[in-house]
């Protein structure tokens, strides 16, 4: 094993992103880029109505390749994996919907209508044959990807009480985060094809949030949900796998005292952290980020668990952007990369400057 103290860790700016005019509130890297000789490639998304998306070069440095001209303001975008294409939910009631049709080239292919607000939130599934839209008319709604660059809407999914923040597809399970202070859990039947159902309700009564629900995530090993609220609160949950049929969270533990503002954003680190090990088990490590400007990475604390699940602040970077900082985005295959996203107007990308075992 290898030792070594939580000094050793440390969040470098490497690159500030800058081309956007108006306040950035998202980004997202684009699935298997970065990795084999693959150039890392992130889009990021404003209140400016355009998506950009950048690509890294030979040196390094991330260029910005392609600026996406949407109607409105983009709230959030997702990449699917298998059939190069980018969904972006606009403030206007829709989603947008671009493919990859060449080196740096982007066609808009089809607009997604339905929702009666603004759309918040895209997630695709696992295999990209479904997005899931969420938006400020408390639904949800499940659209299958059709031959010929289609869609159809196949379910709406009604629960919610308030605007729904977020929504999250983690294999084949549907989580969504709400106004309403919940984290919903949706699967689709096993006996009725094209049916859904909420199978779990995380609330207030479940040692949840007491205020609207902003963010949420997923280790590697899917055993744990890290999610952040309006309260000022970070939650951690359990997968139970009390039954095999039924996916069931609980609280494992709450993070508090760390934000005294809002906390926008959560992401967990989903490679290993292999060589800061306890006894060949993986800490789980996870990065939070909201209004007040800083940057926080949290450890779990394997040596402190005699009552169960426990996290540590492994650091904080002070005045990470110049202002509100709405995403931070683990790079899903790189562990030592992580990017920002701020009302600044700016994209950031971070090394993740740990004592891992030397290569050579």
């Amino acid at each position: 094993m290898k030792n070594f103290s939580y000094d050793d860790f440390e969040l470098r700016e490497i690159q500030k992103l800058e081309g956007h005019t108006g306040k950035v509130l998202g980004i997202a890297w684009k699935e298997d880029t970065g990795v084999g000789g693959l150039p890392a490639v992130i889009a990021s998304w404003s209140d400016d109505k355009t998506i950009r998306i950048w690509e890294e070069n030979f040196s390094g440095f991330f260029v910005c390749k392609a600026v996406l001209e949407a109607s409105c303001t983009v709230r959030s975008c997702a990449w699917s994996r298998e059939f190069k294409l980018l969904a972006a939910a606009c403030s206007d009631a829709t989603t947008a919907i671009w493919e990859n049709v060449g080196v740096h080239a982007y066609e808009h292919i089809y607009t997604l209508k339905g929702h009666e607000n603004e759309v918040r939130s895209v997630s695709w599934n696992k295999d990209g044959q479904f997005l899931a839209t969420c938006g400020g008319d408390k639904s949800i709604w499940i659209w299958e990807v059709l031959p010929g660059n289609e869609f159809d809407c196949t379910k709406v999914l009604q629960g919610h009480t308030e605007d729904v923040k977020i929504v999250h597809w983690d294999e084949k399970v549907l989580f969504s985060g709400s106004s309403d202070n919940t984290i919903k859990v949706w699967e689709e039947t096993r006996f009725v094809n094209g049916d859904w159902r909420c199978i779990q309700t995380l609330g207030e009564s479940d040692r949840g949030h007491t205020s609207p629900v902003l963010s949420l995530s997923f280790n590697k090993g899917r055993r744990r949900m890290v999610s952040c609220s309006d309260d000022l609160i970070i939650k951690i949950w359990k997968n139970c796998e009390e039954d095999s049929s039924i996916e069931l969270w609980s609280h494992a533990c709450t993070l508090s005292g760390y934000h005294d503002t809002t906390i926008f954003t959560v992401d967990c680190l989903r490679e290993l952290l292999r060589g800061v090990n306890y006894d060949d088990m993986d800490p789980d490590i996870f990065a939070s980020a909201g209004a007040d400007d800083a940057i926080r990475v949290f450890i779990e604390d394997m040596d402190n668990q005699v009552d169960g699940l426990s996290f540590k602040q492994l650091l904080k970077k002070e005045k990470a952007h110049e202002t509100n900082i709405n995403s931070v985005k683990w790079h899903a295959l790189d562990k030592r990369r992580l990017a920002s996203a701020s009302d600044d107007g700016t994209v950031k990308i971070w090394d993740f400057v740990c004592p891992w075992p030397p290569t050579t």
